[in-house]
């Protein structure tokens, strides 16, 4: 099976690639490159604006995964008519094109993001999606416009998913359990900006079986999916960073409790993914914080830029 990754160069990419490689899978990437390319030389990677590509372009892929955008609050933030061009109308434009050129499935990069801020309760996919900020309202509407052109002949899934956290190639330390990671190795000190905000944080190896998962589904298959290792609040993810890091280096880990506001408060249930597609997360935090352990090595040097997504967009995301 022939699969064209769509912004496969970047964190979640990087990661995700070398395990579809693994399964027999021929991959190629088109990705304008902010990042490096961290991926196995033996993966076709083009550095190109995806709204170059045409209906001729695609005719040779069985699917398409779609990771590109932009990736998080701050990015959208910092700009947010490229979050509303890149997160939503991009996707829509790649999979309308896909459709043409006879691509079977297309899997969009959702977020849970899109839920907003819930208030004690469980949600599963036919929930109310309440988000009020550029990103998650963009994700929504990337969402709706490749759903909308799924029939019989052309599957599209979207896998909502909760941060992604864990070492990868393409490495960042921008996510909630990487950043706490980061702050009890280089200052023996982590911020809780607010313990009782609810986050699904999903381990990037669970990310890869999610993406499986999506790929080797039957073609009659299509919707929406929740996508996440576990539901853990702010302070439940520092106490635990705090326990393993400890544990792990022998030196006590302080922790600051904040009461910052915070517009996004959400926990998820994966049912529909466990019965529909047969994803069955294995991961939790304590797994995460054991993973970045082990690759501490390769991303020693926390102040660089490469690691900020942010940062990152501020120096070349004026295309």
């Amino acid at each position: 099976m022939r699969i064209l990754i769509a912004g496969g160069a970047g964190y979640v990419g990087s990661h995700i690639i070398p395990v579809l490689l693994e399964h027999g899978y021929e991959i190629e990437v088109v990705d304008l490159m902010w990042f490096g390319n961290h991926l196995p030389e033996s993966v076709k990677v083009a550095k190109r604006d995806l709204f170059k590509c045409k209906e001729k372009d695609l005719e040779i892929y069985d699917q398409i995964i779609f990771l590109a955008g932009l990736s998080n609050d701050p990015m959208a933030e910092y700009d947010p008519s490229k979050n509303f061009i890149y997160n939503a109308a991009l996707p829509s434009y790649l999979a309308f094109i896909a459709k043409n050129a006879g691509v079977k499935r297309f899997i969009y990069a959702s977020s849970c993001s899109v839920y907003g801020y819930t208030v004690n309760e469980l949600y599963d996919e036919d929930c109310p999606t309440t988000s009020n900020s550029p990103y998650g309202i963009s994700k929504l509407q990337g969402e709706r416009g490749v759903l909308q052109q799924r029939d019989d002949k052309f599957s599209v899934i979207a896998l909502r998913k909760g941060t992604i956290c864990g070492y990868s190639p393409r490495m960042r330390l921008d996510l909630i359990v990487n950043t706490m990671f980061k702050f009890a190795m280089s200052g023996k000190m982590i911020t809780v900006d607010n313990a009782s905000i609810w986050r699904p944080i999903l381990d990037i190896r669970d990310t890869a079986t999610a993406y499986l998962r999506a790929i080797q589904a039957n073609y009659s298959l299509s919707g929406v999916y929740n996508i996440a290792s576990d539901n853990y609040t702010v302070g439940q993810v520092g106490d635990m960073v705090k326990y393993e890091v400890e544990k792990l280096i022998g030196e006590k880990i302080g922790i600051t409790i904040k009461n910052v506001e915070d517009y996004r408060n959400y926990k998820v249930t994966i049912g529909r993914a466990k019965t529909h597609l047969g994803f069955q997360p294995r991961y939790t935090v304590t797994d995460i914080i054991e993973d970045l352990y082990e690759h501490r090595k390769c991303f020693e040097d926390y102040d660089k830029d490469k690691y900020y997504n942010i940062k990152v967009f501020k120096k070349f995301g004026k295309y």
